[in-house]
This record gives structure tokens, sequence and C-alpha cells, in this order.
């Protein structure tokens, strides 16, 4: 089932083998190929899901932008469309975990555990919300190139940039080739959204906060004070990593997230 028809959207979709659901939500302008390591890593114990969110990879969008929320009901709306009933464990990294913390609120009853990798709670600050903004315009009359320059310096660790160009490249690409429409319509909407820190104690579920520890985008120091707000959440740090923490090295992120889900 590579496609599914839910809120007005036609959502391209990875959905691999059986088990309880483990959804996947990619970063901020990539799209399902971040999860690579994962999907092959769980998709023999779970249900493995992994959408491409609107506008992004193969997935449409006709909105100029497009909020949390949205990107949070379109979730929801997956689950129902592929059938996966009862609750779910929803990781999301970076822009993913904005939408996971979205999803948390609006569909709580559907979450059973919740994943945060190398996110934030709090919202942008005005100046930064009004550069999202400004380069939201930029992206429609200059191309998705220089969103790839503004960021792509600051998602890895030096370990990652200095021995792993092939990763590196690899999201360089996805960048690339995303559409500067998507890109636009997410930068409005990561502009809008409101400060999740308050509704943090208010999760219930089970949670993994996990952060590379050379994130200069989602600070470990402000991950940590996360997992603390979080009644029942665990913290883990990885060592030599940026903010791609699942991309730049599967095998331990794996590891702790397996780690984890076998208590």
């Amino acid at each position: 089932m590579p496609f599914v028809d839910v809120s007005g959207l036609r959502m391209h979709l990875i959905d691999e083998g059986d088990g309880s659901p483990l959804v996947f939500l990619h970063g901020f302008p990539l799209d399902h190929s971040m999860w690579d390591g994962q999907r092959r890593g769980f998709r023999s114990s779970h249900r493995v899901l992994i959408p491409d969110q609107r506008g992004f990879g193969k997935s449409t969008n006709r909105n100029d932008i497009v909020s949390m929320d949205q990107f949070a009901d379109d979730v929801a709306a997956m689950l129902d469309a592929v059938g996966a009933e009862g609750s779910v464990t929803l990781c999301g990294l970076s822009m993913g975990g904005y939408v996971a913390l979205a999803f948390a609120r609006r569909h709580a009853h559907r979450l059973g555990r919740l994943v945060l990798c190398d996110t934030r709670s709090l919202p942008d600050t005005p100046e930064m919300a009004e550069n999202r903004r400004k380069l939201a315009d930029r992206v429609l009359t200059e191309g998705s190139r220089i969103v790839v320059d503004a960021m792509l310096p600051r998602l890895f660790g030096p370990h990652t940039n200095e021995r792993h160009p092939e990763i590196v490249d690899a999201v360089r690409n996805v960048m690339l080739a995303t559409s500067p429409r998507a890109i636009a319509a997410a930068q409005r909407g990561m502009a809008e959204r409101p400060d999740s820190t308050p509704s943090l104690s208010e999760i219930r579920v089970p949670t993994l906060v996990i952060v590379g520890e050379h994130d200069v985008i989602s600070p470990p120091d402000e991950m940590r004070a996360m997992a603390t707000a979080i009644p029942n959440a665990t913290y883990v740090e990885l060592s030599e990593i940026g903010h791609m923490s699942p991309t730049e090295d599967p095998v331990r992120f794996n590891a702790a997230l397996q780690d984890w889900l076998a208590r």
C-alpha cells in the first residue's frame, strides 16, 4: 500500500511488517528515507509505518501553510486508512517531533508510547518566526537550495561530517529534491506552532527523549529539561552525533529504542 488518500491529500507511505504499529515521522525538509535504518531494524518485530508528510517526498499538498495540528491530524487519518487499530508508538524527529507533540495533544487516546528525537517543545521566538516566513517567501522564487545552504551545516555532528560524507550527501539530495511549496508551507506552519512546554506534564504514556551530543538545533540541555517535565520519560544522549541521530548512527539509535521498547 504505497499510497493512501487522507485528509484531502494522497499520502505516500511505507507499511511493512506485523505487530504493534511503530510510526516514524521525518524532519524538515526531508522524507521517509531518513528512517531507512529503522525500517530495516524494526520491521521484523513491529508494523513499521513511515509516511511522507503532507507535501514532502511523494505526498501531495495544496495548502500554502500546513500547521503542526494538520500534520498530526494527517497521521491520525493515515492510521484509520490503513486499519491500524489500538494504540501506537509514535516517533518524531525535529519537525516530526513537533507533529508528535501535537498528536499527543489532539489524539492522546491513540498514543501508547512516544519517542521525541532531537526536537523542541518551545515555540519560535518572534525573530525566528519572522525569519521562517521570509525564507518561505524566498524559497518560492529562489528554489530549495537556499534552505539546504542554510540548514545542512548545522544538521550533523563533527564525526559524521568528517567520516561519513555519504550520509551528508544523501540528506543533501533529499533536501534539494523537496518541493519549494512544501518547504514554504511547513516553514509557515512551524512559525505559528504553539508552546508545547506546558503540556509536557500532561503526557501520560511512556516517553523516550533521545538526542545527539552535538545537536545545536535541539541542544541536549533543552531536551533533558523536556524529559524532566514529562512524568514517565527516559532520557538518552548519543555521543559524537548531531541533530540527525537516527540517520547518523542507526545502530546505536536502534539499540536505544529497542531497549526502551522492551521495558
